[in-house]
């Protein structure tokens, strides 16, 4: 297992710094007025006096080595017209909070709802809850999110009596940007684990225990309800921290101060530090979710192996 670890670990940092490099190198490539934010206000001397100070007349090699080495002392730069001077960290340590907990809770929200109506929905095959599940599933993936958030939006807040907009201090207007965030992961959560489940339930064990005259509560509970959650197990720690980095649609809608609209607003401003960071911010949140979701399967499924059998390709 920690061999396995140490690999996936290894390739993850791979992946990771490809990923660096490969924007380093295209973000180099755009104009150099992303890097100003009164480009047009300044003579030739003085552009190349701030192209100097900034390391962009070095060849390229040496500002990406340059770049990792304030990457890993977790300089991640300044911006350039988003917040003219203020660094990337301090921008990002003032709204990330809001996104974090609004992530957190529409992912307990998700999890609470998704994993008890995919279970009843394997249960209940073809009655109700099964019929009740798909019409759900069915309207979150074939509807566009917009649609149903706006109406969310529209009507809870008239039946709650509270503002259209997103206060940071009042609790209640916390409660329809973390519901509209977490229908998405509910549909998914209730999907794959019906579908899961109903793969476990046709297998041998399962009629094996059903012949010896397992009760079908305990079959479902002991057997096929852990059997089928373990695959599941390897998407949640990146759903979750997808859904942290938060929803760009709802944010916005919200005017919630969150990671949401922050990349996109900086690619409309051309801020290209600021692009930069978090193209790999968000690059290592994803590889990070997915190595754990890797490791997590392994710990909490003991028949999965991670050595190679002789005669395995």
């Amino acid at each position: 297992m920690l061999k396995y670890s140490l690999k996936r670990l290894a390739s993850s940092v791979l992946t990771l710094c490809i990923i660096i490099v490969v924007v380093f190198v295209l973000l180099r490539q755009m104009p150099i007025e992303g890097y100003f934010d009164n480009y047009e206000k300044l003579d030739e001397f003085q552009i190349q006096v701030k192209l100097t100070q900034l390391g962009l007349n070095d060849p390229v090699l040496v500002q990406l080595k340059n770049f990792f080495v304030k990457l890993l002392h977790g300089d991640l730069g300044t911006s350039s017209r988003y917040s003219a001077g203020t660094p990337i960290a301090t921008i990002i340590a003032n709204k990330a909070p809001v996104s974090i907990y609004m992530g957190v809770w529409s992912m307990a929200i998700s999890l609470i709802m998704g994993i008890p109506l995919g279970a009843a929905m394997a249960r209940s095959k073809s009655g109700f809850w099964d019929k009740f599940g798909t019409a759900f599933i069915v309207f979150i993936n074939a509807v566009p999110s917009a649609v149903y958030y706006i109406f969310i939006q529209t009507y809870g807040t008239e039946a709650l009596g509270i503002s259209m907009l997103f206060e940071r201090e009042n609790w209640v207007t916390w409660i329809l940007p973390v519901f509209s965030l977490s229908l998405g992961s509910t549909a998914s959560y209730a999907m794959w684990l019906r579908r899961y489940m109903v793969d476990e339930m046709n297998k041998d064990y399962v009629r094996l225990a059903r012949a010896k005259g397992v009760s079908n509560k305990k079959i479902m509970m002991k057997h096929v309800f852990r059997n089928a959650f373990v695959p599941m197990i390897q998407y949640i720690p990146a759903s979750l921290l997808y859904t942290i980095c938060g929803s760009i649609y709802v944010e916005s809608l919200y005017s919630v101060p969150g990671m949401g609209g922050l990349l996109v607003d900086v690619i409309s401003r051309q801020d290209n530090p600021m692009v930069q960071a978090l193209v790999v911010i968000y690059s290592g949140i994803g590889i990070v979710g997915l190595l754990l979701g890797d490791i997590l399967m392994g710990v909490i499924d003991p028949r999965i192996s991670f050595v190679k059998k002789e005669g395995a390709r």
